[in-house]
């Protein structure tokens, strides 16, 4: 073998290495992000799954049931709210400081607000936790798809993304789960929040210690970007945050799926965080099987998501759009049969296998708009800002899943409310369609 030859087969072994190497990083980012990312959902659906226990606590103190319901639904909706905002307002820190940064904020905000909330006694008390639990988780979602665009070139977007979109749908499954077991043996809401925050503690400093912004800072070539996002068509790039906002807010197709995410994040807002109160009140099931039923809306929307990532994968350019339309029109016919319950005369397992049917035609479709679109869109540059505005404006929709259901539950009961899903559901699969024709168009 040549002076040349030997060269050559050093630095081919030198490559294999290293793509080794780059290969199980990236493995172990994943996870780090998916564990933490699961984490969060500890210390949203505590809220949720306890909702029974935190009527009944109020209740004690001379709250009517109807009275606590709405006033719990008001902290839903503040909470909301002030996600919302820190999606529009925080999550394009990301884009500045770095998706490392905003990530551990996220846990670290959900640490110590779970943990005043387990503390407090008082609904104003409760508020101000909610809304700081909510208002820095908020910075979470955007940060992570930063770092993953810094760890993965455009061509594995669908796949990565599809993969951590399962994170808070695992997570929000598991946290149902296991706060239903807590329940079931005599833990009362105090025991579940404070469990909330210790599983949020223990990913904190998990990725604290072992998550890295970015691929190059291990001595890896740069992750490429998809080549035909937003900003790879400006020619020349403008500073600061106008030059991250101006491509966004201009573009048609971004201004639908912002529309989209307010619809669909109605829906799936109001299944959160109402689903074990449903199943209480009109199912007749117990507060513990409640709150480990109310499990099979982000359970199988975790299956949706990998069917409709495969199916995206495999539809081509405007698989998505396409994908989009079925799953909201059908998300409209489901939420129809669930107002229809009482009338056909159905029995309690029937709503929970229709709320099923809702979750697995809506999630997955729906994990589309702030993950791989959003990337597609904002690229290295804005992916951050992008997921943020996408979330935020979707969140903004996600407010009326509150107070708004709450009071409607009391004023006109559940099939009032799955009247009303099921028209927004159908609203947005107008919008749907719209995409996918200007999608086609262009």
């Amino acid at each position: 073998m040549s002076g040349v030859d030997e060269v050559d087969a050093l630095e081919q072994a030198r490559a294999r290495t290293q793509a080794r190497a780059l290969r199980g990083r990236q493995v172990s980012t994943v996870a780090l992000l998916f564990a933490g990312y699961a984490a969060y959902y500890f210390c949203r659906a505590n809220f949720s799954a306890a909702m029974p226990l935190l009527v009944a606590d109020l209740g004690s103190h001379g709250v009517p049931a109807a009275q606590a319901i709405v006033r719990l639904g008001t902290v839903y909706s503040a909470g909301v709210l002030a996600y919302a905002l820190g999606k529009l307002l925080l999550g394009g820190l990301g884009d500045l400081w770095g998706g490392r940064r905003s990530f551990l904020l996220g846990l670290g905000g959900a640490t110590a607000f779970t943990l005043l909330f387990a503390g407090s006694a008082s609904l104003p008390v409760f508020t101000i936790a909610w809304i700081g639990n909510r208002l820095t988780q908020s910075a979470g979602w955007a940060g992570l798809l930063k770092v993953c665009s810094k760890w993965f070139d455009f061509s594995a977007h669908g796949t990565v993304v599809g993969i951590l979109s399962l994170s808070y749908l695992v997570g929000d499954a598991a946290a149902r789960q296991s706060i239903g077991v807590l329940i079931d043996h005599g833990i009362g809401w105090r025991g579940v929040f404070v469990f909330a925050a210790a599983v949020a503690g223990s990913l904190l400093l998990a990725n604290a210690l072992f998550l890295r912004e970015s691929r190059e800072d291990l001595g890896h070539r740069g992750a490429l970007p998809n080549p035909r996002n937003l900003y790879a068509r400006e020619r020349a790039r403008r500073a600061g945050l106008a030059g991250i906002f101006r491509p966004l807010l201009t573009s048609p197709a971004f201004g639908l799926v912002c529309l989209l995410s307010f619809g669909c994040t109605i829906v799936r807002e109001a299944f959160s965080v109402w689903t074990p109160v449903y199943l209480q009140a009109s199912a007749g099931y117990s507060t513990a099987q409640a709150a480990s039923l109310s499990a099979v809306f982000p359970g199988v929307g975790a299956l949706s998501v990998l069917v409709t990532g495969w199916l995206g994968d495999r539809l081509g350019g405007h698989g998505r759009p396409l994908l989009l339309l079925a799953g909201l029109a059908a998300t409209a016919l489901a939420l129809v049969v669930l107002t229809l319950l009482p009338v056909i005369g159905a029995t309690p397992v029937t709503a929970v296998v229709m709320i099923g049917v809702v979750a697995f035609c809506l999630l997955g479709p729906y994990s589309y708009l702030g993950g791989a679109m959003a990337l597609d869109f904002g690229g290295q540059r804005g992916g951050a800002t992008s997921s943020g505005i996408i979330d935020g404006i979707g969140y903004l929709g996600g407010v009326l899943a509150g107070a708004g259901v709450a009071r409607a539950a009391v004023a006109v009961g559940w099939q009032g409310v799955f009247a009303a899903l099921a028209a927004v559901s159908a609203a947005s699969a107008v919008a749907a369609l719209l995409l996918y024709r200007y999608q086609r168009r262009a």
